[in-house]
Order: C-alpha cells, then structure tokens, then sequence
C-alpha cells in the first residue's frame, strides 16, 4: 500500500505543472498553488481508489477501544522501520519540486562548479534550520527563521510584566496570572474606598506611603456619624502616637481596624491623664487675705 501510494503520489505530481498550465486558461477552474493542498488532494485521490479496503479497515477499528489499536498500530510501525523520516522526507522533496512551479517553496538555482553550489548552500535562504531553543524539535527553511522565532512556545522571554523571570513563551500566560511579583492586584483597601491598582511585590510599599489615606478612610467606616473634618482632626492625632507608623505592617481592613481602634483607646488614655495632671485654678476661699486684698 504504502509503494502503491508512492508511486501514485510521485505520477500525479510529475504530471501537474502541465495539467495546470491547462487550466489557467479555463475561468471555472481552481488552480492551487500551495504544495501542502496540492499533495492533500492527490492523498483524497488515492483514498478514493482504495475505499473499499480502507472502509473495511475502518470497521475493523470501530470499538470501544479503536483509538487505543489506532495508537498501538502506529507505534509497532514507527518500531520495525515500517517508513523512515529520511525515506518520507526523500519522498516530500521530490513532490515539492513537482507541484512547486512557481519556485516558492524550493530553491531552483543551478551552478557550474561544485564550489559554487556549497558555497550557496550556507547561504540558501530554503536550506534546513533546527529551532535553538531548548525543548523545540521544530525543522524549517531559513525564510522562516523569523516566523518560527516570533512564535516558538519554547523561546526564552522576558516576562512580559517585567519582573527579572525569564519563561518560555508556552508558560508566559500561567506565570503573569499565577506567581508573577508584578502581577497588578487592587489595593487591600480597596473596600474601604482605595482604588490603586499595584504589582503584587510593591503591596508594602504602598501600605507605607498612602497609611494616613488608608487610616482615614477606615476611620469613615468606623465613625460614619462624624464630619470628614472631625474624622481628619483625629486622624492627625492618632498620626502623632509613636506606634502610628506600625499601622503599615497592617495590610487588611481588618487588620488595620483593630490598630486603629487601639491607637483610639490610647490617645482617649493619654487625654485622661493629661486631664488629671491639670492644675486646677485656685477658688476666692482658697486665697490668702493679702492675695484677696490685692485682689480686690
């Protein structure tokens, strides 16, 4: 089957230069010029001619476990030689040269010396090129070094939301929505009205700058009777307590909201005892005589 294929591969391709040149001429007629569509149809062609063998082949497949015979039909092939990659490629090139009349895909320049042809070949933009990157087993002509480098899953980049990581293009996707530190994430006080959006390794960070914003738009949620001139006043007093800038190693609403309740409880402690330790004004009986003589 697989010579017979050959042979009626290698027939038809021989013949399709002249068959098209034929129907250029005729307007109904699709003249296809891409090698891979044209060697498609001669592989429909040939299918046709062997139905009856390949639909009885077909049934013999049909089972619960057809894909599971698929797999272990192939492997047995690929395992006793059944087609070489190097007797498939030999196949290809001489298709390719066939149906490839416009010279698009081959290169079908001819040289007189022997030099000259190894000469051309380091430089023959059709010659074979394996991809670098590790992981790729991809094979292509040098025209296509670009194409293949602008899309190889396994090319080497920098992430794209650029941290120091370097990923293969393939991870690139998982790694900016997974474990990226630059990937942008709202603030932890977004509930509370702070609507920053910032790269998840710059969170402490910014807790530290924006502390007074953050402390005061929990303290509007804690205390929604208040004036926001009130709520600011005792803001700026708890921003004078020595403990104030701690706040910042509080990176929730919730977390935070305890703090503050507790900087309150202190500061409403400290003007107790500023309070107590007020001398009180002396009244008219506590005076002596001469001071209340002087006074009057």
């Amino acid at each position: 089957m697989r010579r017979e294929m050959v042979d009626y591969l290698t027939g038809r391709s021989e013949t399709f230069v002249a068959e098209t040149l034929m129907e250029e001429g005729n307007e109904d007629a699709e003249v296809l010029d891409n090698p891979t569509e044209i060697v498609s149809l001669f592989l429909d062609d040939f299918s046709g001619l062997k139905r009856n063998l390949l639909g009885r082949v077909s049934n013999w497949l049909i089972s619960d476990r057809r894909e599971d015979k698929i797999d272990e039909f192939v492997q047995e092939m690929e395992a006793n030689g059944f087609w070489l990659l190097e007797r498939r490629e030999s196949v290809a090139e001489i298709l390719l040269k066939n149906v490839d009349y416009k010279s698009a895909n081959h290169c079908n320049v001819k040289f007189d010396k022997m030099e000259e042809l190894v000469e051309h070949k380091d430089e023959c933009n059709f010659r074979g090129l394996r991809c670098s990157s590790e992981g790729c087993r991809a094979t292509f002509c040098a025209m296509h070094s670009e194409k293949h480098e602008s899309a190889c899953p396994f090319k080497l980049l920098q992430c794209e939301q650029k941290c120091p990581a370097i990923i293969m293009r393939c991870e690139m996707d998982r790694h900016c929505i997974t474990v990226c530190p630059m990937k942008l994430m709202n603030c932890p006080f977004h509930s509370v009205g702070c609507q920053s959006a910032i790269p998840r390794c710059t969170v402490e960070q910014h807790c530290s700058e924006f502390l007074h914003d953050h402390v005061l738009q929990v303290l509007r949620v804690m205390h929604t009777d208040e004036s926001d001139e009130d709520l600011r006043q005792q803001m700026e007093q708890i921003a004078k307590l020595p403990s104030f800038s701690q706040l910042a190693e509080a990176q929730s609403v919730r977390n935070l909201t305890w703090e503050v309740k507790d900087l309150e409880t202190e500061l409403k402690t400290r003007e107790d005892e500023l309070e107590k330790e007020k001398p009180e004004e002396p009244t008219v009986s506590d005076m002596p005589m001469q001071a209340l003589e002087l006074h009057e």
